[in-house]
């Protein structure tokens, strides 16, 4: 699989990143709390943690509301499936 890389500049929530150009990414089959509801700063603090200032590695699976859709991977590993399992807590 094809992987583009790019530093994150900021966490807009628990799923989605954006980087430089006003590129942003939603990670595929990651569904974290909207902002405003239980959980979701908690959500968006641990996607934070791993990707915030980080160059990442992203596939462009498919394109939903101007964002890519895609997984997100940091040094090799996969932070899709980091979310989901700090999600399922």
């Amino acid at each position: 699989m094809f992987m583009t890389k790019m530093k994150v500049t900021k966490v807009i929530d628990g799923d989605t990143i954006k980087g430089p150009y006003k590129k942003f990414i939603r990670l595929a089959d990651v569904d974290a709390p909207e902002l405003g509801t239980k959980g979701a700063a908690d959500a968006k603090h641990k996607l934070e943690s791993l990707v915030l200032n980080k160059t990442v590695s992203y596939s462009e699976d498919a394109m939903s509301y101007g964002r890519i859709v895609g997984e997100v991977k940091v040094n090799g590993k996969s932070i899709n499936q980091k979310m989901n399992h700090y999600l399922k807590k």
